[in-house]
């Protein structure tokens, strides 16, 4: 059977109603041969836009030849499934014959097989999966009729290396094919243009379709019956529970986000615990549980078996749940971009209305509900910075080109300058990544182990077979701790645990893990061997870094709602209604930061002298700043500080008492010599040791060793140690060593946004007002510093006597 080529989109009429306009502008770009970059909300047809407009131009041809035509690339192995059957949809109703497939780290040996043999013609695949057939022999072969190329939730794919793959591997395909059509498909970013540039470079003619209607979303705050039952600090949100109930039992279908997997865990235990009836229609979900077990909660999704479901940014991406009809976001989504993108987790549908609702953990989270509001009706979300020279990804890719079919040098060197990343890369760099690759570079050429590639006739190859199946185990640049697979005796597989948190239990010890409670028997084989320990209490599972940062933009919108409310602008919202007893009782004990003034708290306790900064600009931008003015003040007069700090502000607290004149403060926010300070007062070198980990994990300096064999962490970390002394010692020029500096000051310490910290800072007037006891901005930052010293168990209690002696 023929198939018009305009039957192709007329089918979405049909099925799905009129096509929006962005569609259809999509359509008309890809027929006119055009690349471009696709920008729509969650759950507005992205997908159909891009795929019916190749389809299309599949069937305009004569002849569909045989192999690879498109290739579909996904952040996520979970989307691959969804992707094809929505792609192979309009293909079995129209009768066309062009074959969609998936080749991810799920698909199985028998389907690469065939696939080997003969290759569909819609590939989707995993930025991994599509470096893995770039170091097949014969790779130019494999792609030579390719002609267009998807990349799924660029968003998610910028500002991290997973996005540098893609840039390399397109770099890869369009000299195999100058004539390729590339696609991005993106949700709303702030640095939308600059996402298309890295997508498209040097591409003048490269489209921007944009779906200019706004998808309606639905925020509503949950509060607690008696505005005061709202704790300062200190608490999950747990005590809002009975408060989400009626919202679970009144929708078809709800998730409930955390932002941790150890928090999911416990909103998960709590809700069997207080909500017994929820029992079989509730289930959890995180990217540490086994796939079988992730999958069977999405098809019970699908099915709408489930009234809800808790889970992490797992579930945050592209997998339409069509009975999702609300979304719970417990505690502060320190994005506007990540709570928007959750909450298009509901209404998953075009033209349907997203509902998300906000259970702020603490009262402080409440002026984050009234800001999220404001930054969402503003459109001013978070900025992806792209990673540029990442080295570390390139001598990988170079190495994945050498066990394939090898690589020209001087071809690769002009196909990776093309790209974003590397646009500024030297031919003396180029040189140097070479040697590093033949002959380990200066600091490693005695070892052989080292020297991977070797030249051919102007061919980089490598020519071991270790190496070879050694770099194919490799190839990735998601870096993670070690983890051990927990097993039920003679059972089924729970997920995976990292080895530092099971380390420390002893066997007979209980402990939470994917919902249930366990006990720990011992660790045999790599796998961590369990029993049921019925409804026993014990420790929650804890993975490391669970803990992320305020965004610059809903600081911002934190600081403007305080703004507001000073002003009387947004005094009758409900938000703001809620908090009026504790701004009132912030005034009373203080001032409320925020507008002109940049507010320092003085406070004298038996623990010894606080100062309280508010700049609310993140925790990673505080740590700096903490470590900085801690620094200064200390270059003044003798002193040592403890340092505590979250996302709103940060405490010094010290034995020695000092006098904040003007010249003093002057002094310790002086922006003259900012990077240098930085240098002297934080330990940059330990942090970029930490960075230099994962980078040599990623260039191939290190093997984590194969499968059901990892390589321990500790040991991973001692020879990326050994690395990096020997190259700070012998070579402090190299590359590697340099990006892990770089690193550091960008994505950790936040260089750029902690210089325009203390830029706001000096255009504020600074007003130092001593207290008496700490006020609901000061408490909450003594609450993290007492963390360190109380379990858990201990720190509810503390905080809650705190609070009766502070609150009073």
């Amino acid at each position: 059977m023929l198939t018009k080529p305009s039957s192709v989109t007329s089918w979405l009429s049909k099925k799905y109603g009129k096509p929006f306009p962005f569609q259809q502008e999509a359509w008309g770009n890809i027929a006119n041969g055009k690349s471009g970059l696709l920008n729509a909300p969650t759950g507005s047809g992205k997908t159909y836009a891009a795929w019916l407009g190749i389809l299309q131009q599949i069937v305009a041809e004569k002849n569909i030849p045989d192999g690879l035509i498109a290739l579909w690339i996904t952040p996520i192995r979970a989307l691959a499934t969804e992707i094809k059957l929505a792609c192979e949809r309009p293909c079995a109703d129209l009768n066309i014959a062009v074959k969609v497939g998936s080749r991810t780290g799920d698909t199985k040996l028998t389907e690469r097989a065939k696939q080997k043999k003969q290759m569909p013609h819609l590939l989707i695949t995993t930025p991994e999966s599509l470096h893995l057939l770039l170091s097949q022999k014969e790779h130019e072969n494999l792609f030579k009729h390719l002609q267009y190329v998807v990349v799924d939730e660029w968003h998610e794919l910028l500002g991290s290396k997973r996005g540098v793959q893609v840039e390399l591997a397109l770099s890869r395909l369009r000299g195999i094919n100058p004539l390729l059509q590339t696609w991005g498909i993106s949700a709303t970013i702030g640095n939308i243009e600059e996402a298309k540039a890295v997508l498209l470079p040097n591409d003048n003619e490269a489209a921007f379709v944009k779906h200019t209607v706004q998808k309606e979303i639905t925020i509503k705050t949950i509060f607690p019956n008696k505005a005061e039952a709202m704790p300062w600090a200190g608490h999950l949100g747990i005590k809002l529970l009975p408060e989400i109930l009626p919202i679970i039992q009144e929708h078809q279908s709800t998730l409930i986000f955390t932002n941790t997997r150890a928090q999911s865990e416990i909103w998960y235990h709590q809700l069997l615990e207080q909500a017994p009836f929820l029992a079989g229609l509730i289930a959890l979900h995180h990217g540490s549980l086994s796939e079988p077990i992730r999958a069977w909660v999405e098809n019970a999704l699908h099915e709408g078996k489930l009234k809800a479901v808790v889970c992490t940014s797992s579930l945050d991406l592209g997998v339409d749940f069509r009975p999702v009809d609300a979304v719970i976001q417990v505690g502060s989504p320190k994005g506007v971009a990540r709570f928007l993108q959750r909450a298009g987790r509901s209404g998953h549908r075009p033209g349907e209305a997203s509902k998300i609702f906000f259970l702020p953990t603490n009262a402080l989270e409440i002026i984050e509900s009234a800001a999220l509001k404001n930054a969402v009706n503003a459109s001013d979300i978070e900025y992806r910075p792209p990673y540029v020279r990442s080295f570390d990804v390139l001598i990988q890719y170079l190495i994945t080109l050498a066990v394939g079919d090898g690589f020209v040098p001087e071809k690769i060197f002009s196909e990776i300058k093309n790209t974003h990343c590397f646009s500024t890369i030297t031919a003396e760099e180029w040189q140097w990544i070479l040697s590093f690759i033949k002959d380990g570079g200066n600091s490693l050429r005695a070892y052989n182990e080292y020297h991977k590639v070797v030249l051919e006739n102007g061919t980089c190859k490598v020519v071991n077979r270790g190496i070879v199946m050694r770099h194919r185990l490799s190839i990735g640049t998601i870096v993670s701790d070690a983890m051990l697979m927990v097993k039920f005796i003679g059972g089924k597989k729970l997920g995976s645990i990292e080895e530092w948190f099971i380390s420390k239990l002893n066997p007979g010890d209980v402990f939470w893990f994917a919902g249930r409670s366990l006990l720990f028997v011992q660790i045999k084989d790599l796998q961590v061997l369990v029993k049921s320990a019925g409804n026993q209490k014990g420790i929650i599972t804890a993975w490391m870094g669970g803990r992320m940062s305020l965004s610059a933009q809903l600081g911002n919108a934190f600081k403007n709602t305080l703004i507001a409310y000073n002003k009387g602008v947004l005094n009758n919202t409900e938000e703001l209604q809620q908090l009026k007893p504790l701004f009132e009782l912030q005034q009373q004990i203080s001032l409320l930061p925020g507008g002109d003034v940049f507010l320092i708290e003085q406070l004298v306790s038996k623990e010894g002298h606080h100062l309280f900064f508010y700049p609310v600009e993140g925790r990673f931008v505080h740590e700096g700043m903490a470590a900085i003015i801690a620094y200064r003040i200390a270059e003044k007069m003798p002193a040592t500080f403890s340092i505590a700090l979250n996302d709103y502000g940060f405490e010094l607290l010290c034995d020695t008492e000092f006098e904040l004149d003007a010249d003093f403060l002057s002094h310790i926010f002086s922006l003259k010599n900012l990077q240098g300070d930085i240098l002297k007062c934080i330990n940059v070198t330990e942090m970029a040791k930490r960075r230099f980990r994962d980078i040599a994990c990623i260039s191939g300096l290190v093997f984590n060793g194969f499968p059901g064999k990892p390589v321990k962490t500790k040991h991973l970390q001692s020879s990326s140690q050994l690395f990096f002394k020997v190259f700070e010692d012998y070579e402090p020029q190299n590359l590697l060593l340099r990006q892990a500096y770089d690193e550091v000051l960008v994505f950790q310490l936040e260089e750029a946004r902690l210089k325009k910290a203390f830029l706001n800072i000096n255009e504020q007037k600074i007003t130092v007002k001593k207290i008496e006891r700490p006020g609901p901005f000061a408490f909450p930052i003594m609450v993290d510093r007492l963390r360190e010293k109380f379990s858990n168990e201990n720190i509810e209690i503390r905080i809650e006597k705190m609070l009766k002696q502070y609150a009073s």
